[in-house]
């Protein structure tokens, strides 16, 4: 069942970065937490050196480790990469079925009207099953193929998924397709989705009509061929 929400603002999307100074192995930048939270209350990324993932959930930054923990994360972290965005869901999908991974991913293409939009995703809801990734710290200028994630799975467990859906013309300024990174409903385990079997959930979806852009000042980043 599909219902829009009342009085939505169209906020921005508020890249800290473009995402292929990350690619290019600039895996330290000077952007700080509270940077990011004055551009939006929800969102993604990583830390300096790949240090783990980053989800911001209403307001509040964790960083999620190859152990699957979650821990909370002060003003003064610094990341190469954050994508957020203040929430406000344009429509909301509540669903009561159990859906394996096929079957969420095509729910979510029939939720986006157009893959020529932006879109930030919140899912709340129950998982059978979740299986996620991180990063262990990496040496700055590593090649990114070079970095390999470490997996690890939940089973029954409740939680929420942040992200966005990013359109291809984009990927160079974000991760196009779905990014999506999970945290437990108590706020101690977490990761960056790869697969999951939902049970019921309730789905917002923000439609973005416009998307901002920071430029880093680093010598890094001003020196490399992007």
């Amino acid at each position: 069942m599909s219902k829009k929400s009342k009085g939505h603002r169209m906020n921005p999307v508020y890249l800290s970065a473009p995402v292929s100074a990350l690619m290019k192995g600039l895996y330290e930048e000077d952007t700080s937490i509270a940077n990011v939270r004055r551009h939006g209350d929800f969102g993604l990324g990583t830390f300096n050196d790949l240090n783990g993932e980053m989800v911001m959930l209403d307001g509040r930054a964790y960083r999620l480790g190859t152990d699957g923990i979650a821990h909370l994360v002060d003003d003064d972290a610094r990341m190469p990469f954050a994508c957020v965005t203040f929430f406000d869901p344009t429509t909301v999908e509540e669903i009561d079925q159990e859906l394996d991974d096929s079957g969420f991913k095509n729910l979510l293409e029939r939720l986006l009207p157009s893959k020529n939009m932006l879109y930030a995703i919140r899912i709340d809801g129950f998982f059978s099953h979740i299986k996620m990734w991180s990063i262990h710290r990496q040496e700055n200028y590593r090649p990114i193929d070079e970095v390999r994630p470490t997996a690890f799975d939940f089973q029954d467990i409740e939680g929420t998924l942040v992200g966005f859906y990013i359109p291809t013309f984009l990927s160079s300024l974000s991760m196009p397709g779905y990014h999506l990174h999970f945290l437990s409903a108590d706020k101690r385990q977490g990761g960056h989705l790869f697969q999951c079997r939902l049970k019921k959930a309730s789905i917002g979806i923000q439609f973005v009509p416009e998307l901002k852009l920071n430029l880093p000042m680093t010598l890094d980043y001003l020196t490399t061929d992007l």
